[in-house]
C-alpha cells in the first residue's frame, strides 16, 4: 500500500509539473496575448452565455506545440482549454490550428495548463489524419441513416452506438437523468461491453478459438476507441467494459475480474491523477465494482426462485445503480427510486439498438439507402428506451430531492452500505422481494409528502398554479399573507381552499406580469383581503388597470411599496430588498417591448422579500434578473436565508454570486410543466445542486410546503388531483 500510495504521489507531482513545464503556464498567470499553433483534442461544445446581447461562445480541448508571447517563440506540447467565438465551432477534432489569443489561469487541480480565450476565427494549417477522417464519415453516416427518424430518436442511435451526445435533445436528456440511464447515451463501458458481448459469440461460431478471440476482442477496442473519439474518457470507458466483460465471460471471473479492476485503477490514477476529482471516472468504476462484486451474490440469491437470466437482468442494474447513487446525489441533488426498474425495462433494447446501430454506421460506407433502412431498424428498440425514460420521469415520485452536501452524501453512503449487507437476505426471499417491490412502488407512485394536506403547522406553501407564482404566508387559522397569484384565478382558488384560507390581509403583487396577477380574482372568491401592495413599476398598463378595477370593485385598498420597508401580520415579519429604483414607464402608456440587457423592466422592477417567520428566513425574488440581482448585492443587505424562491421560475438569467450569497438549503422553484419556457433551465438547477440547495418544484412535484420539525427545515409535497 504504502508503495502505491508513494507511486501516486510521485506521479502526481510529476503531471503538476508537467502542466507548469515551459512558458504557457508563466504566460497565463500574467494573461499574456500569445500566438499559438495547436491540435484539438475534442470535439467543439457550444455554450449559451447569460447575457441576452453576447453570442454563444465555443469550448473545446487542445494542445498547444507552438506559443509565441513577449517575442519569443517556444515549442511545447501543453494542454489548454480554447473558450472561442461562434468560428471555432467548425474545427474537427485532430486539426492542426494556429490561433491568436490571450492566455489565462486555469482552476486549480484542473487537468489543464490555461485556459485560452480566442476571439477570433482559427486558422486551418492541415486536417486530420486518414483514421480521423474514416471515423468521422462513420460518425457521419450514422446521423445521416437516421435523420428521417423522430428527433428523439435520431439523437439516441448515435448516442447508444458511439456516445455522440450532440444530437440528443435537452429534455430526454433530463429524462435519462431522472430514471438513471443516461450512462446508456455517454461514452461508458456499457456500449464496448455490448458490442463484445455480440462479436465474441459470433467470432465462437464462425471457429475463432483462443487467441483468435483476442485478437478479434483487440480489434474491436480498437475501432471503438477510434469512432467514439480517443479522448481520456473512452479510453477509460473502454478499460472499465474490459473488466466487465471479463466478470462476465472468464472462469474464475469475479475474483480475475476485481484483481483486473484494482489494477486498472490503480494503472489509470498514476498515468492521470486528475481522475482522481473527475465525477465520470468514480461513476465508471464504481458501477463496475458493483456489477463486479455485487451482482454475482445477488444473481445467485435471485436465481433461487426465478430463471438465472432475468435473476441477472435485475441484479446487474440494481447492483451498479445502488453503487452509484451517493456520486449521482452528489451531481444532480436527486435519488432516482425508478432506476432500478427503468434498467430493467430498457435493457433489453439497448443490445438491439446498439448492435444494430453500429451495423448501421459500417452499411453507410457502402450504401446510404441500406444504412437508411438499418437505421429505421435500429429506431425501433431506441423507440422503446426513449418510451421508458420519458414515462419513468413522468412518475410523481420518480426522482426525490436530496441534500448535494458532505453530511447528505455521507448519510446517503451510510444508507447504501445498509442496504448492500442485507439485500440478498430480501433478494432471496419472494415474498420480502415483492414487499419491497410493493413498498418503491407506493412511493414513487403516491410520493410520502402526499398523504396528508396540508401539513401540520406549515409556514409557506408555493401553489401550484402552472407557470407562475403564487406564494402563502401562513398568519393563522384561516389567514394568511399571498405573495403573487398565479395566471389563472381556479387554480390559486383551489390551493387556498385546500389551506383552508378565508382571510387575506395582505396580498402582495411582485409585479403586474400576467403570470403573476392573473389569478386575482381566484383570491377575492369568498375571502376578504386587508389591502394589495404593489410595485412602483405600473407595467404592462392592461394588467395593472386591471388589478385596479378589481381592487375598486371590492373596496381593497392599493398601496406602493417602499425600499427596506419593514411589515408585520401576526408571526410573519418581512423587509423589502427591492426595489431601490424604478425605470421610468414608457412615454406611450404602453408596456415596453424592449427588454434591459439581462431581462425586462418589469422583472427586474419586482418586490424582493425578505420574510421571517417562526425563526426561519424566507427570500421571495419575484422575477429578479441579474441586472437586479446584482443591484441588491450592491445595497449590502443580509441575503442569508434559509429558504430561496428562485427568481423567475429558474430561468437560465442568474447571477450565481446573488444565488450563493443567500446561502439557502432549500431552493422553491414554481413553474408550469411542460412550459414552453424551458423553465427551470439545466444551467441553474446545476448552479442550485452545487450551492448545496435542495431542489423542490411545482412543475414535478405540485405544492411545496415549507415547515419546521423539531426545529429542522422540512418539505411536504401535494400534486393536484
Amino acid at each position: 500500500m504504502a508503495v502505491v500510495v508513494a507511486g501516486m504521489a510521485f506521479a502526481s507531482a510529476m503531471q503538476v509539473q508537467s502542466l507548469r513545464a515551459g512558458p504557457v503556464w508563466e504566460l497565463a498567470s500574467t494573461e499574456a496575448a500569445v500566438k499559438v499553433r495547436l491540435t484539438i483534442d475534442s470535439d467543439p461544445a457550444v455554450r449559451s452565455s447569460l447575457g441576452k446581447r453576447r453570442p454563444p461562445y465555443v469550448v473545446v480541448r487542445a494542445t498547444i506545440e507552438e506559443v509565441t508571447g513577449r517575442g519569443q517563440t517556444t515549442r511545447v506540447r501543453t494542454p489548454v482549454l480554447v473558450i472561442g467565438s461562434a468560428q471555432w465551432k467548425e474545427v474537427r477534432f485532430g486539426q492542426h490550428l494556429e490561433a491568436g489569443g490571450r492566455l489565462g489561469p486555469a482552476e486549480s487541480g484542473s487537468d489543464v495548463a490555461a485556459m485560452l480565450s480566442a476571439r477570433s476565427a482559427p486558422k486551418v494549417l492541415d486536417q486530420p489524419s486518414w483514421w480521423l477522417r474514416a471515423a468521422e464519415r462513420v460518425r457521419h453516416g450514422l446521423r445521416q441513416a437516421v435523420a428521417g427518424q423522430p428527433e428523439a430518436v435520431r439523437g439516441l442511435v448515435p448516442a447508444l452506438v458511439m456516445g455522440d451526445e450532440s444530437g440528443l435533445p435537452a429534455e430526454l436528456a433530463e429524462d435519462f437523468k431522472i430514471t438513471g440511464l443516461t450512462h446508456l447515451s455517454a461514452v461508458s463501458g456499457t456500449n464496448l461491453t455490448l458490442l463484445l458481448a455480440f462479436v465474441l459469440p459470433l467470432a465462437r461460431l464462425l471457429g475463432i478459438r483462443a487467441r483468435g478471440l483476442n485478437v478479434v476482442g483487440l480489434a474491436m477496442v480498437v475501432v471503438f476507441v477510434v469512432l467514439a473519439r480517443p479522448q481520456p474518457s473512452v479510453l477509460r470507458a473502454a478499460v472499465m467494459g474490459l473488466v466487465a466483460l471479463a466478470a462476465m465471460t472468464a472462469n474464475g471471473g469475479r475474483r480475475r475480474a476485481v484483481r483486473t479492476l484494482s489494477v486498472a485503477v490503480l494503472a489509470l490514477l498514476l498515468l492521470d491523477t486528475s481522475l482522481a476529482r473527475s465525477a465520470g471516472f468514480a461513476l465508471s468504476v464504481l458501477a463496475t465494482a458493483g456489477i463486479v462484486l455485487l451482482g454475482p451474490g445477488w444473481r445467485e440469491a435471485l436465481a433461487r426462485w426465478m430463471p438465472v437470466r432475468l435473476a441477472e437482468a435485475i441484479a446487474c442494474p440494481l447492483a451498479a445503480q445502488i453503487a452509484c447513487t451517493p456520486v449521482v446525489a452528489w451531481l444532480s441533488g436527486q435519488v432516482s427510486l425508478v432506476a432500478v426498474a427503468a434498467n430493467l425495462l430498457a435493457g433489453p433494447a439497448v443490445g438491439p439498438a446498439t448492435i444494430i446501430g453500429f451495423g448501421t454506421a459500417g452499411i453507410a460506407l457502402l450504401s446510404a439507402d441500406l444504412a437508411r433502412l438499418a437505421g429505421w431498424v435500429a429506431g425501433w428498440p431506441a423507440r422503446w428506451i426513449i418510451v421508458v425514460a420519458q414515462q419513468g420521469a413522468d412518475l410523481p415520485g420518480a426522482a426525490s430531492a436530496w441534500p448535494a452536501t458532505v453530511i447528505g452524501v455521507g448519510v446517503l453512503t451510510l444508507l447504501c452500505l445498509a442496504l448492500i449487507i442485507g439485500l440478498h437476505r430480501i433478494l432471496a426471499k419472494p415474498i420480502a422481494m415483492v414487499l419491497a417491490v410493493v413498498l418503491v412502488a407506493v412511493v414513487v407512485l403516491r410520493p410520502v409528502g402526499s398523504l396528508t394536506w396540508p401539513p401540520k403547522d406549515w409556514l409557506l406553501v408555493a401553489c401550484d398554479v402552472g407557470q407562475g407564482d403564487g406564494l402563502v404566508l401562513r398568519v393563522g387559522a384561516g389567514s394568511a399573507v399571498v405573495v403573487d397569484t398565479g395566471p389563472d384565478p381556479t387554480a390559486m382558488d383551489h390551493c387556498l381552499r385546500e389551506l383552508q384560507i378565508t382571510h387575506v390581509p395582505v396580498l402582495v403583487f411582485t409585479h403586474f406580469h400576467a403570470d403573476h396577477v392573473g389569478g386575482l380574482a381566484g383570491v377575492l372568491h369568498g375571502r376578504t383581503v386587508g389591502e394589495i401592495e404593489v410595485t412602483p413599476y405600473y407595467s404592462p398598463p392592461a394588467e395593472y388597470r386591471r388589478v385596479v378595477e378589481l381592487a375598486s370593485l371590492h373596496r381593497i385598498p392599493l398601496r406602493t411599496v417602499a425600499f427596506h420597508e419593514r411589515r408585520s401580520v401576526g408571526p410573519v415579519t418581512w423587509t423589502t430588498v427591492w426595489p431601490a429604483r424604478v425605470p421610468a414607464l414608457p412615454q406611450s402608456g404602453r408596456s415596453s417591448a424592449t427588454p434591459t440587457d439581462e431581462g425586462s423592466p418589469e422583472n427586474n422592477a419586482s418586490i424582493a422579500m425578505m420574510v421571517e417567520v417562526s425563526g426561519l428566513r424566507l427570500f421571495l425574488t419575484g422575477d429578479l434578473e441579474p441586472e437586479s440581482q446584482r443591484a441588491v448585492l450592491a445595497t449590502g443587505v443580509d441575503l442569508r436565508a434559509d429558504v430561496l424562491k428562485v427568481p423567475h421560475h429558474g430561468s437560465a438569467q442568474q447571477d450565481p454570486t446573488f444565488i450563493q450569497s443567500t446561502g439557502a438549503k432549500l431552493a422553491l422553484i414554481s413553474a408550469g410543466l411542460d412550459n414552453d419556457y424551458g423553465h427551470p433551465a439545466p444551467r441553474t438547477l446545476d448552479l442550485l445542486t452545487h450551492t448545496g440547495m435542495t431542489i423542490a418544484r411545482t412543475d414535478t412535484q405540485g405544492s411545496l410546503a415549507v415547515l419546521t420539525n423539531n426545529q429542522d427545515l422540512a418539505l411536504t409535497t401535494h400534486r393536484r388531483r
